[in-house]
């Protein structure tokens, strides 16, 4: 089955290696959590409110340090790990993960005091509080889930991309690089506007069960390189060098095309939560529906669909399974599928979520000013 699969190379670790892989999320873990807390950082209102004080809660952001010190420690293997190390240990480090982050579920689910009326076994897996921060908001564990989960994203593409390297040499498939390349600079935007985070639906919405943590720490951090997990021990494609090219190109565009609509819909919701009356980019007018004291955007990206950085996150996922150059091949499209499977019934969610918040009659008046849930013209 595994030799099947294609990941057969996954499993070559000596006993003593399997057993580092296992536990090296604890150690990964555990290093984030102390450059998280002790390296600088600046302090930040975010959107959510502190239910105790009334106020904005408070976050601590240094994320982008954190992702350039361990780029740092990555790249000139600082402490004697291997560049490929991660690639290596995948399987054996989502086993280890998933081991300790259902501890920590264990602890922060049960560790709250059952208010809500929850089945316990779905409590631990959805959560029983929405936000959990230590030493007077010194510490945020979503935020942490985060920085952990984006670097180690970013690093264990470039892990793969090291084995690739080594592996094949002069034959090895440009695609690999660019894939790297897609999640490094993905990653590193992200953390360039770590701020805007704070008015995402994960960190409004989302409690802190199994699923958060898990998902944020070992889903997001090593298990999103999934096509890897196959496509790393596959060989250039064999296209020619004019259609290597367009290939190439053709997918950086693409995946251009979807930064640019992913981040562009999240600056102006940022913008608009933050200053309701100023333009974005200087361009856009801030148009938008009044239900109380709450207000619906519904101008520039929100205007042409409902949630315009999903269908921008998707058309990442397009380059990405593009990128690899086996078109045919199931592996190449697993985070594709992934990133579907993950936003169209999250948009429904929001859709119940927002249906509630603002009321039925405001939210049919917004319905038929933005018609598409996702992709405009089409869903």
């Amino acid at each position: 089955m595994i030799e099947w699969l294609g990941i057969g190379h996954l499993f070559e670790l000596s006993r003593a290696e399997a057993i580092a892989g296992f536990f090296t999320p604890f150690a990964i873990l555990f290093v984030f959590f102390i450059a998280q807390v002790i390296l600088p950082a600046r302090k930040v209102p975010g959107y959510v409110i502190n239910a105790q004080t009334g106020e904005p809660r408070n976050y601590r952001l240094n994320g982008l340090l954190v992702f350039v010190l361990a780029l740092i420690v990555w790249a000139f293997e600082i402490g004697g790990m291997p560049r490929d190390w991660f690639y290596r240990s995948s399987i054996y480090a989502v086993a280890g993960g998933t081991v300790l982050t259902f501890v920590m579920a264990l602890i922060t689910v049960y560790g709250q005091p059952a208010t809500d009326g929850k089945n316990p076994l779905y409590a631990l897996w959805d959560g029983r509080v929405q936000e959990l921060s230590l030493w007077n908001e010194r510490f945020d564990v979503k935020m942490y889930c985060y920085v952990v989960g984006g670097a180690m994203l970013a690093l264990n593409a470039l892990s793969g991309a090291a084995y690739h390297y080594e592996t094949f040499g002069s034959n090895a498939n440009p695609g690999i690089y660019l894939y790297a390349g897609f999640f490094t600079f993905y990653i590193l935007d992200y953390f360039i506007f770590e701020r805007v985070q704070l008015y995402t639906f994960d960190i409004i919405h989302e409690r802190m069960g199994f699923k958060m943590l898990w998902g944020g720490l070992i889903v997001y951090g090593w298990m999103f390189i999934l096509p890897l997990w196959g496509m790393a021990a596959y060989p250039h494609p064999g296209f020619s060098e004019g259609w290597t090219y367009v290939w190439l190109i053709g997918c950086t565009a693409l995946f251009a095309c979807g930064w640019a609509i992913s981040r562009g819909a999240n600056m102006q919701k940022y913008t608009f939560k933050r200053w309701p009356d100023r333009k974005f980019l200087g361009i856009f007018e801030p148009e938008y529906i009044e239900a109380g004291e709450r207000k619906i955007l519904c101008s520039g990206f929100w205007g042409a669909s409902r949630h315009m950085n999903y269908f921008g996150e998707m058309l990442l996922a397009l380059a990405v399974a593009l990128s690899f150059g086996y078109f045919t091949n199931l592996w190449a499209w697993t985070y594709f599928i992934f990133i579907v499977g993950l936003f169209i019934p999250r948009e429904r969610f929001d859709y119940n979520l927002c249906e509630e918040k603002y009321g039925a009659e405001k939210w049919t008046e917004y319905r038929q000013r933005v018609k598409y849930r996702i992709v405009p013209g089409i869903y």
